[in-house]
């Protein structure tokens, strides 16, 4: 395949099977001067299964200034690079936002070689609404600081995606059973593409029991996936409308205050509502 010079090649990677590397990957992989690799130890496995023997430099989130200014010089001179992480599509929480915002802003073309992506992956053999979702990436691992991420997402109508520690998952569905309630659905998606793949869907304290009860449900790589909240009618949309109509000749108290008294909507959230409009 032709290779464009002076481009920073974003390459997906398998997450588990080997099988589900693009032939388009492999070739990037093959002629681009070097490769960026969140872990080279663990990448060489992968360079040496398909025969791949471009040099290999390690580009991780603990990289300084200096690293990312090093291939920026490289790109700048010409040299093609391709970056990728451990496993799946790099930039999905993994190392690389900052190389690729420094291409773009120092005018270097970035292509993306898609592939293999464990939320999608998971996302696409839950059974829970697509059409919106949100990722979330990785809770945090202190149990308050989690409780309140979650609580902040607790009326999130769109599906939730989340990565999270084996060592984690039990004390994570807990608390989701917590704060989303215990019949929320929730899936775990463990082991994506890998021997012992498991898509095990249930409300989240029945999940949380069945984990529980199986160590081995506590390995490997997880996706979590939880069903959005149901969608509560609180005239919200009919209180901006009537807001909107007044602020054009009110002042934004009055306007908020009004509104309130003809839609039923809180006035409070009507004001901060056109707060937030007016800095928009």
């Amino acid at each position: 395949m032709s290779i464009n010079s002076a481009c920073l090649y974003v390459v997906a990677t398998p997450i588990g099977n080997l099988g589900d590397m693009v032939p388009r990957a492999i070739e990037v992989l093959q002629s681009v001067d070097l490769i960026a690799a969140e872990d080279t130890r663990h990448s060489k496995r992968l360079m040496q299964h398909f025969n791949i023997s471009t040099v290999l430099i390690a580009y991780h989130d603990h990289s300084g200034t200096n690293k990312v200014d090093a291939l920026i010089e490289r790109l700048l001179a010409g040299q093609t690079i391709a970056l990728i992480s451990d496993a799946g599509t790099p930039l999905i929480s993994d190392p690389g936002y900052r190389l690729v915002d420094a291409a773009l802003s120092a005018g270097i073309k970035v292509m993306p070689i898609p592939g293999a992506s464990a939320a999608i992956a998971a996302l696409s053999a839950a059974g829970l609404p697509s059409d919106r979702f949100v990722f979330e990436g990785f809770l945090n691992a202190k149990r308050q600081a989690r409780i309140k991420q979650l609580q902040h997402l607790a009326n999130e109508t769109r599906t939730l995606i989340f990565y999270e520690a084996p060592h984690r998952v039990l004390a994570c569905l807990e608390d989701m059973a917590e704060v989303f309630g215990v019949e929320r659905q929730v899936v775990m998606a463990r082991e994506l593409t890998k021997t012992f793949e498991t898509i095990k869907r249930a409300p989240a304290a029945e999940l949380a029991v069945w984990v529980s009860a199986d160590h081995n449900q506590q390995k490997g790589e997880c996706v979590l996936l939880v069903h959005g909240a149901s969608k509560v009618d609180d005239g919200s949309d009919d209180g901006e409308r009537v807001f909107d109509i007044l602020a054009d000749e009110l002042p934004l108290k009055q306007a908020a205050a009004l509104a309130a008294k003809i839609t039923g909507v809180k006035k409070n959230k009507l004001y901060q509502y056109g707060l937030n409009k007016q800095d928009s």
